[in-house]
């Protein structure tokens, strides 16, 4: 056999197992979803909800509004669909977080000292430890500052969280629609982190002659800026400064503040990420009311009344009498939104409330009669990226077309609104507008500073956000001790599966992803689309978890070579080859070798094993087992 043709094939280390967990490896602050999934799978939603919040100082937050990169990276979605990771956070939160009535102590869930769960190894560190005379200003409270302020407090620092707005959440609050995040969701979670003994101080912006200059008068030792991308950015674009152009952060910021702002009954939204789409859905809910009944007739009518009047709105919607138009230069494809299971399920839903898509097309001018917006012009857009994937759009000047519009909301990007920063604060801008750091450490150019988040990266999920809060939250550690900024350990355990008892659910492998949702004639409002799983529901959920946990292990000392587990193999993964045909000769672990001639090796295709136990079950001399590999940070 010639090397081309030698089979490419390599012996696996313990870092092989722990990164073929994908949507641990996915997760910015290393959740391992898989395990909890799989516990909530076995009826054990406490240890679930354990291992969901440890690492995860905004979990409940996550369980309803996380972009789940978790899920983008999910086994089974190369299958079929992923699992559900995010809905099922939220099912084991709602049992246990502090939004749930239960009302446990933090200490204790992190310690693991909840009814229905073992103690797990580790979770005890995370325990606040004995109080520290440093005080440390978070300036925002949104996902980063909340998750900085809560690591902090558990280190035992004095944090005050210092916010520009009457209420916690950032972006969070005002910029992700009602029906997607409940406001007492955030609230919940920022009590959890108050009774940690951290401070927030509201409607407490940083500005000129109260800045970083004057928080470190007054005694802090060190500073998190994470202010949020809370600016919308602006393009140039004639007619744009008509009446009812409006930029989408802008939109968001007040309708998610209790303002109304009128419409019309034609909107045309112009970007392709999910602000473009909560604000579509934003105002197809804007639009509804008006056509109902007159406010002060509301209260006179019963319930029943008021929703055969929103179901005939939107009936009026999907004939036409409403339009909402997501216009965007990328193709659908192409779109970012639709670049993660969350977007694409955003666009479905949206879609159904009769929000319409128009890709590969980008603005060319805002049609204004007597000084206000009457429609936008727009130009096809051929080509989008470049042929080295950069954002290059490419025009066809030749064909254009005209939507009719009351209202243009430009969902185009955003920015931080660093306005409180004066040069004695001696913090570098980078030329994007976000804040100079060293994106090992998080340091500003201004010692005892630190930012992270949308202040000084470009805008991106929120639970990055608060992995970046975490990363801030050791680097303040460190500079404050004088340490060096280590990096966590991680702890592993095995556990060896019996094979006589190990089983899989009947049929896990055909279960279809589900979530149940508001039915689609009875979303108004605020009301959140997304409804919590039953327990019963929630197993099943689980149980579509491909378990990428667990393995098959091979001890070649104990193989007869009989061949029964490729035989019974039902997706083809295992065989064994010559080790003469392998272009790795380091595989001594696998090899099998006979008295005479060439040894013969265990091959096995992960990516397409769904870990039903076959291949263990019917070796006769036990020379596979099924072993389980649990990952933790500490």
């Amino acid at each position: 056999m010639t090397q081309e043709a030698k089979i490419d094939a390599r012996a696996r280390d313990l870092w092989w197992f722990r990164k073929n967990v994908p949507c641990l490896e996915a997760c910015p602050v290393k959740t391992d979803a898989g395990r909890y999934v799989q516990l909530i799978a076995e009826g054990r939603f406490a240890e679930a909800y354990r291992v969901a919040r440890s690492p995860n100082p905004i979990a409940s937050i996550c369980g309803h509004a996380c972009g789940a990169p978790c899920e983008d990276a999910c086994r089974r979605g190369k299958l079929d669909a992923p699992i559900s990771i995010r809905a099922l956070k939220r099912f084991v939160n709602e049992q246990y977080g502090p939004e749930s009535l239960s009302n446990i102590n933090l200490g204790a869930i992190l310690a693991g000292d909840m009814a229905g769960g073992s103690t797990t190894p580790g979770h005890g560190e995370m325990l606040p430890k004995a109080g520290r005379d440093d005080k440390v200003a978070v300036i925002g409270a949104g996902p980063a500052g909340i998750a900085c302020a809560h690591d902090l407090a558990l280190m035992g620092y004095k944090v005050t969280v210092f916010e520009a707005q009457p209420h916690p959440g950032g972006m969070l609050r005002y910029g992700i629609p009602t029906y997607r995040l409940p406001r007492e969701v955030i609230d919940k979670q920022v009590e959890e982190v108050e009774g940690l003994g951290v401070e927030f101080r509201y409607e407490t912006p940083l500005k000129p002659g109260f800045g970083i200059e004057e928080i470190q008068r007054l005694g802090y030792r060190a500073t998190f800026i994470a202010v949020g991308a809370s600016r919308g950015r602006q393009i140039q674009l004639e007619g744009g400064e008509a009446d009812g152009v409006i930029n989408a952060i802008d939109y968001l910021f007040n309708i998610n503040r209790g303002y109304r702002l009128g419409v019309g009954k034609k909107v045309v939204v112009v970007g392709g990420g999910l602000v473009a789409i909560d604000a579509a859905r934003t105002a197809v809910r804007a639009m509804l009311p008006s056509l109902a009944m007159p406010p002060d007739e509301e209260s006179a009518v019963a319930a029943g009344t008021m929703r055969v009047a929103l179901d005939a709105a939107r009936e009026a919607a999907r004939r036409g009498a409403l339009e909402v138009v997501v216009v965007s230069l990328e193709s659908e494809r192409e779109m970012p939104a639709m670049r993660s299971a969350q977007g694409r399920e955003e666009i479905q839903e949206a879609r159904e409330e009769g929000v319409s898509l128009l890709p590969g097309w980008g603005p060319r001018r805002v049609i204004v009669q007597g000084g206000r917006v009457s429609g936008l012009e727009l130009v096809r857009c051929v080509r989008a990226y470049d042929e080295s994937g950069r954002f290059r759009p490419q025009f066809d000047e030749s064909e254009r077309r005209t939507l009719a519009a009351e209202t243009v909301i430009l969902a185009i990007g955003q920015a931080p609104d660093l306005s409180f920063v004066t040069p004695r604060d001696g913090l570098e801008v980078t030329p994007a507008g976000t804040l100079r750091i060293d994106p090992v450490t998080l340091a500003t150019s201004r010692p005892g500073v630190f930012a992270g988040g949308d202040a000084a990266f470009p805008p991106g999920l929120l639970i990055t956000a608060a992995a970046q809060g975490k990363l801030a939250a050791r680097s303040i550690h460190a500079y404050l001790t004088g340490q060096a900024l280590g990096s966590p350990r991680m702890h592993v355990e095995i556990e060896e599966l019996p094979t006589d008892s190990y089983a899989r659910p009947p049929r896990y492998e055909q279960l279809a992803r589900a979530i149940p949702v508001v039915p689609l004639a009875r979303r108004s409002g605020i009301t959140e689309i997304e409804l919590r799983y039953s327990d019963e529901e929630a197993r099943t959920q689980g149980e579509r978890c491909l378990y990428c946990h667990i393995h098959p292990i091979y001890d070649g000392s104990k193989c007869i070579l009989c061949n029964r587990c490729v035989d019974i193999c039902p997706e083809h993964c295992l065989h064994f080859a010559l080790t003469d045909d392998l272009k790795e000769a380091d595989l001594a672990a696998s090899v099998t070798t006979p008295a005479q001639g060439s040894g013969s090796v265990f091959l096995y295709d992960e990516d397409i094993c769904i870990r039903c136990g076959l291949c263990a079950i019917r070796c006769p001399t036990s020379a596979i087992m099924m072993e389980r590999f649990r990952f933790e940070e500490r």
